[in-house]
Parts: structure tokens; C-alpha cells; sequence
């Protein structure tokens, strides 16, 4: 508390933003005096209506209290007035305790729950961030009128037009280098470290941000922060920002793979003598989520937007196998990653619709459900596979469990397959029942209903 009273007189803050998450991945917000400080705010929390957002409580109990994480603790760039914000856990109004369907406190489970198995101290995250920067999005969803519209290249910028694939592409074709450079900049200045920024593959405007590797709840933190960054600074570029897997169709899709390694104090438990420089303890954490890819997928892929990205024949992980370097496997060994600290798995599939926090303490789960029965990947099916596997037959091809196609066949594996992700009581059934059913009430059931642009062209003139 000191050391918040101190960076606000230091900075002279006028207000103190409180950010919590809620079940989607959307940071809600709440603004306060600097006064606040003195009274209690780290130790009263702050009270809000959890009946109003998506799947946390009912009308007759809605009553919840966000309490928030001095360590958290930024100077926010994009107030007009010096502004501290804090990121907040969410705690039960009357009890104080720790409420059961808070994202950042399933991270904080998962995390005890690995100490306690006594499998490792913590794990290590690297997140990278990949996403769309447009001129402008028009979009109308009306009775009478639907559409999308995006523009990308103004008359009075548009230069040489540029196709196909412009991974890590130079400036003129980088447009957005700048851009990127003084999001890295703004985050270095609140203590988030970036490993590089670069140009994506498609040529209209993608971009990735890849961070340093860092614990748990850390990681889940800064991808938020990231998030929050790149949209709010995109306007003064006169540009908008899109997380979204597929916006544009044709185009090459945006992930946010995982890049995840478990550790034990200050030994690497991925280390090893087997296949790729991997231990026996990483091949069955490989294992776990491997055979629990189908239910990872409703929490790394919560959108039906994700599925038009896991689309078989492109690049897109689509395939549950493992592989040394291969980018179409779902889980790839970085083969320049040869150091023991350096060693580490990354989880290709996830996207950034995803809740990062679930998404997070999910796929620690399966690798530590793995690590507990002792699962074998090449016994289960899982490979290596170090071929390109587009090239296959059919029917060879037929032999690698795939994930699921569907965000409805997503939530049918969660349904059928998450006894792993209750263990410590990490996660609870009502919450992930709650999470199904928004999702399927606010999302499934309105595309199902509205026409589809698409079918007036098939169907119109019948």
C-alpha cells in the first residue's frame, strides 16, 4: 500500500482505474479518486452487480467486490488525467472469499494446485500476440442489412499493392512498424518485456507482438495489458485493432500460441534426453494436452470465429500430434530452443478470443493430468511426426486425431471430458456450465437464426 501511495504522489495521480476480467476475456473497469488510497481501498475492495456481466452470478445474489493487486500497479498512458491503474481479483461481497468463477483467480488455483502435486514450483508462459490493424470497420447487423465492411489501404497511402506472403516484411511493405515500435515502447515503460515485433503473414495489415517468458498469472496479466495497449493506441495511428482468428476471408488467420515450460525453483523440469532435448515429465505433460486438446479447444478457441482459422490444408494447427519445428503440428519443440532454461513446448491451436486466464490455467491442468497418469504421446497416437502432413493420403492422414471442428463440438468435448480441470478445485462445474451456456445463448443461437449473406447468393433465385 505504501508503494502505491507513493507512485501516486510521485506522479501526482488524480484517479485510480480498477480493471477486473470477466468470463469472456473483456477487462471491465471502475474509476476512483486518488483519495481512495486512504480509505482502504486494497483492504475494503470495491463492490459491483455480478448479475450484470456474462455468467458470474444471479439477480437474487448478485452482490460481488473486486479487491485490487497492489503488484499490478501501472501508470496508465491513455488518461487525460495521471492515472494508476490496477489490475483486480473478485471476492465474494459478504464472505471475502475468494469468488469461485473469477478468471484470474483460476489462474491463481492452477498455480497452488501445480505446487501441490509437487511436480514444480510454477510454470513459465510466452504468449505471442498476433492481430489485424485496419484504416476502418463498418459493420451493420439490422433486420434488413448485414455487412462488414473493412478498409485497408486509403487513396492517399496506398502504395504498390503487395500479395501474398509478407511475413516479417520490410518497411514500405511494414506499414505498421512504427505502430508496434510505440506499443513496445509504452509497455517497457511498465515493466512488461517484449522479445520482438514483427510483420505477419498476410499482407492487409497483420501483426505479431511476442513477449518475454513469464510465470503464470504474470503472463495472463500482460497479454490483457497487450491487448488493451494495441487497441487504445491503434486510433492515434488512425487505425483499429482486431484480435479476431479470421476477419478477413482468404487471408492468413491470427493465433496466440503458448509457448509453456514447467519449473522447479530454478531447475527446468523440460530438459532432458528423449526426443528433441525433452524429458520424460515434458513428453507426458506433451501427453495431457495432446489427449485433451478437444475440450482445451472451447477454452482456447471460444468463438465461432476461431473455426474459420482451424481450417484443415492450411497452416493452421488442426492436427493433435507433436513434432520438432513442424508448424502444422498442434504442438511444436522450437528446435533453436537447446538450453535447459530455453526448453519448452508451444501449444499452436489457441487464439486471442480466448479468456487468457482460463485458457492459462487450462492447458496447465491437462499437462499436469498428463505428468499424473503418466501418459506416453507416442503410445496414445501422438506422434513425433516430423513430415509434412498436408501431403498425406487421406486415409493416412485419418489417423491423427483432430480437433474439433466446431465451437458446438468444442463445448460437447468440455461437456464430456473436464474432470482434469476440477481437480484442486481449479475450475468448478458451475462454472464451466455457466460458461457453455452464455456461449451458446448469446452466440450459437443468434448465428444459427440470422440469414447468412451467403445464402441469398444460393438461394435467392430457387
Amino acid at each position: 500500500m505504501n508503494r502505491l501511495r507513493e507512485l501516486a504522489q510521485q506522479h501526482n495521480v488524480e484517479a485510480i482505474d480498477l480493471k477486473f476480467c470477466d468470463l469472456n476475456g473483456r477487462w471491465r473497469h471502475v474509476t476512483m479518486t486518488a483519495h481512495a488510497l486512504d480509505d482502504g481501498l486494497c483492504e475494503k475492495g470495491v463492490g459491483f452487480d455480478g448479475s450484470s456481466l456474462p455468467g458470474f452470478t444471479k439477480l437474487e445474489g448478485g452482490d460481488l467486490c473486486i479487491i485490487p493487486d497492489p503488484e499490478t500497479a501501472f501508470l496508465d498512458p491513455f488518461w487525460e488525467k495521471p492515472t494508476l491503474s490496477l489490475i483486480c481479483d473478485i471476492i465474494e461481497a459478504d464472505t471475502k472469499a475468494p469468488f469461485a468463477r473469477d478468471p484470474r483467480g483460476i489462474v491463481r488455483k492452477a498455480a497452488a494446485y501445480l505446487q501441490q502435486t509437487g511436480i514444480g514450483t510454477h510454470s513459465i508462459w510466452g504468449p505471442e500476440h498476433e492481430f489485424f490493424l485496419f484504416d476502418s470497420i463498418n459493420v451493420v447487423d439490422t433486420p434488413t442489412r448485414t455487412l462488414a465492411e473493412i478498409n485497408i489501404e486509403p487513396p492517399e497511402r496506398r502504395a504498390i499493392k503487395v500479395h501474398g506472403n509478407c511475413y516479417h516484411g520490410q518497411p514500405p511493405t511494414d506499414r505498421d512498424h512504427l505502430f508496434r515500435a510505440q506499443v513496445v515502447a509504452e509497455l517497457e515503460k511498465i515493466g512488461i518485456k517484449i522479445k520482438y515485433h514483427h510483420h505477419e503473414v498476410s499482407a492487409l495489415g497483420q501483426n505479431e507482438i511476442e513477449m518475454a517468458r513469464v510465470p503464470e498469472l504474470k503472463a495472463a496479466d500482460a497479454t490483457m495489458i497487450i491487448k488493451y495497449f494495441v487497441r487504445m493506441l491503434a486510433p492515434r495511428y488512425g487505425r483499429v485493432a482486431t484480435f479476431m482468428p479470421k476477419p478477413i476471408y482468404g487471408e492468413a488467420g491470427s493465433g496466440m500460441h503458448f509457448h509453456q515450460q514447467l519449473m522447479k525453483g530454478d531447475q527446468p523440469l523440460f530438459y532432458g534426453k528423449g526426443y528433441a532435448g525433452l524429458s520424460k515429465l515434458a513428453l507426458s505433460y506433451i501427453a495431457g494436452l495432446l489427449e485433451h486438446g478437444p475440450t482445451l479447444t472451447a477454452l482456447c478457441n471460444p468463438s465461432l470465429n476461431s473455426f474459420k482459422r482451424l481450417v484443415p490444408g492450411y497452416e493452421a494447427p488442426v492436427n493433435l500430434f507433436f513434432s520438432l519445428a513442424n508448424r502444422s503440428a498442434a504442438i511444436r519443440v522450437p528446435k533453436y530452443a537447446v538450453e535447459p532454461l530455453a526448453k519448452r513446448i508451444e501449444y499452436r491451436p489457441p487464439d486471442g478470443t480466448c479468456n487468457p486466464y482460463l485458457a492459462i490455467a487450462a492447458m496447465l491442468m491437462a499437462g499436469l493430468d498428463g505428468i499424473r497418469r503418466k501418459l506416453d504421446p507416442t503410445k496414445l497416437g501422438f506422434g513425433p511426426i516430423d513430415e509434412d502432413v498436408f501431403k498425406w493420403s487421406p486415409e493416412k492422414l485419418a489417423s491423427i486425431r483432430p480437433l474439433p471442428a466446431s465451437l458446438p463440438a468444442a463445448f460437447a468435448a468440455l461437456e464430456q471430458d473436464h474432470d482434469f480441470l476440477l481437480a484442486g478445485n481449479v475450475f468448478t462445474e458451475e462454472m464451466l456450465t455457466a460458461f457453455v451456456e452464455y456461449k451458446k445463448k448469446t452466440e450459437l443461437e443468434p448465428i444459427a437464426l440470422k440469414p447468412h449473406p451467403l445464402e441469398y447468393q444460393f438461394y435467392f433465385d430457387l
